[in-house]
């Protein structure tokens, strides 16, 4: 029973020493904080998906001007 114990704790403090999942918390709060700036920055009418089409409509009407293509 003493093994047992003593295994179960040397087992704990082991994983209260991990930290990798605080690093995957860390890319999930960045991923959030991304999306939220992406959205006020693209969506000033409140539709991001529309913005969004605009945007690459844009670009590819600028490269298709650049390489001479039509596009579409």
């Amino acid at each position: 029973m003493n093994k047992f114990y003593c295994n179960t704790m040397a087992f704990l403090a082991t994983y209260k020493k991990d930290e990798r999942g605080v690093t995957a918390i860390e890319y999930g709060l960045i991923g959030v904080a991304m999306a939220v700036a992406l959205t006020a920055a693209f969506a000033s009418d409140g539709n991001l998906m529309t913005a969004l089409n605009e945007a690459f409509a844009k670009i590819t009407e600028n490269l298709g001007k650049m390489t001479g293509s039509t596009g579409g």
